[in-house]
């Protein structure tokens, strides 16, 4: 990997991430694709909750740690998190991944399904597959957009579902980083783009849009070492016409930064 340029759109984690494509002798370029934006209030979870103790929800579903945090927050400002925890934990309490385990974990919440890795959502589908789900009320904790896939088929076996969302995302203020990124991508400047999350993919597309850059943008990210995260993002990168060129598995940092040293250093 040494002195090859690897483009980061991570915002989380992404310093983290640049850190250790420096140890290792590359140039980090972090670029944060999407900023996470808190959207639920107080009311929100009042209104919720007024609606659980008419039709109560059989199963509820949490899908990310920090849209758990962002619900279980908006509760405490409203003085309402006994009783979020007790209509909680007289459901059953559905994860898609690890990082609700523990926001979940810290507020003593009790789980009684876990999807299995890569996390998706045929993963948390086939976790429900034997719940049954005639009559019953699902409510989704929603991880930045809607999740239509997850609604219809849980529709299609009779349930009702409620999405709440708890955070949004959206472009980031400074898009400087972005533009810096496909200056660098049109220059073919730099060696493979590291992608986290689906909506890092829509992001860049956006503001590649907005600056006049879109038309060659598939083309620039075909040519260098795309590597993803895991099965959703791929999925993404193929509908914008780009080929991954490996999926970690699991979707987890470790096995994506060892997958990309593998590909840059046979890259020489």
């Amino acid at each position: 990997m040494q002195s090859k340029v690897i483009a980061i759109l991570e915002t989380r984690t992404g310093a983290r991430l640049a850190e250790l494509i420096a140890r290792s002798g590359a140039i980090p370029l972090l670029a944060p694709a999407l900023e996470e934006v808190p959207d639920v209030e107080p009311d929100a979870v009042a209104s919720l909750l007024a609606r659980w103790r008419i039709n109560p929800f059989k199963i509820v579903i949490f899908q990310t740690g920090v849209g758990t945090r962002a619900l279980f927050q908006a509760a405490d400002s409203a003085g309402l998190t006994r009783e979020l925890l007790e209509a909680v934990g007289s459901s059953m309490v559905v994860v898609r991944g690890p990082k609700p385990v523990g926001e979940l974990h810290a507020r003593g919440v009790r789980i009684d399904i876990r999807a299995a890795t890569p996390f998706t959502t045929e993963t948390v589908l086939e976790a429900l597959s034997e719940v049954p789900m005639q009559g019953a009320w699902v409510l989704v904790q929603r991880y930045g957009a809607a999740n239509r896939q997850l609604r219809e088929a849980l529709e299609a076996r009779g349930a009702g579902v409620l999405e709440i969302a708890t955070y949004r995302w959206a472009v980031p203020a400074d898009t400087q980083p972005l533009q810096d990124l496909l200056q660098a991508l049109a220059r073919s400047s730099v060696d493979a783009v590291v992608f986290t999350s689906a909506v890092q993919i829509h992001n860049l597309y956006a503001v590649a849009e907005k600056f006049g850059r879109v038309s060659d943008l598939t083309g620039q990210l075909n040519r260098v070492i795309i590597a993803s995260i895991g099965p959703v993002c791929s999925r993404a990168l193929r509908e914008r016409g780009i080929a991954p060129s490996f999926e970690a598995d699991p979707p987890k940092l470790g096995p994506l930064m060892a997958g990309l040293g593998r590909l840059l250093s046979a890259d020489r």
